[in-house]
């Protein structure tokens, strides 16, 4: 029988790849998606997507989506506390595994690793030591879709906010920024994957800066 595996799920391009070929792997079944969402701004934490896109992926998908909220601001041992309950959730719906978008940062895998050792979940990092220049441009050819929906200025042009994640865009990035902003360069929204069962059309907001990011307002059309 396939592991019961939850993904991890930001909504971006890293956790979409990652999902698509778990899905083709049969030691998996992937049951739901399992995203972290900020209290009072209704959004995926970091990311600054609505939640109504959040619902509008996984109806694409056709997966459940277990939500995590964690206060505005939240400290490290309340965010532990709101996964931790999350996670007794899983285990209680049979789930076996947890997987993970992460390229290559050895500090946020090992915490990954030492936070779900004691629940007997098994970590999972299905796009791990991939080369990020070759992912990159290999997420845009099997047919994913996203725009950038948070930047972070002081790697990346401001103006890049909204624009889609495409060839010509990655033919503009500064040459130091990894292209699949593993250290939080910029965070995506997926409007379209080849496992989902159609686009999500969207439309464009304001973009405004917050605490030192700036966020394009991403709507559904």
């Amino acid at each position: 029988m396939p592991a019961k595996t939850m993904m991890a799920w930001s909504g971006g391009k890293d956790s979409a790849c990652a999902l698509w070929r778990l899905q083709q792997d049969e030691r998996y079944e992937v049951a739901g998606l399992l995203t972290t969402l900020t209290e009072g701004f209704d959004r995926i934490s970091m990311h600054g997507v609505r939640h109504e896109l959040l619902a509008a992926q996984a109806e694409a998908l056709d997966l459940p989506v277990y939500e995590v909220w964690v206060p505005q601001g939240a400290s490290n041992a309340t965010y532990e506390e709101r996964m931790g309950a999350a996670v007794s959730q899983m285990l209680s719906d049979g789930v076996r595994a947890v997987a993970f978008g992460d390229l290559f940062l050895e500090d946020v895998r090992a915490y990954r690793e030492k936070m779900l050792a004691p629940t007997g979940l098994e970590p999972l990092f299905p796009l791990w030591g991939a080369p990020t220049a070759a992912l990159a441009r290999r997420i845009i050819a099997d047919g994913f879709r996203a725009v950038l929906a948070c930047v972070d200025p002081r790697a990346v042009p401001a103006e890049f906010a909204g624009r889609e994640y495409d060839e010509a865009l990655l033919d503009e990035m500064p040459p130091e920024t990894d292209p699949c902003a593993e250290r939080g360069e910029f965070h995506t929204f997926v409007y379209d994957a080849p496992n989902f069962a159609a686009p999500i059309a969207i439309t464009r907001g304001d973009a405004v800066e917050r605490e030192g990011f700036v966020f394009a307002d991403l709507l559904p059309a």
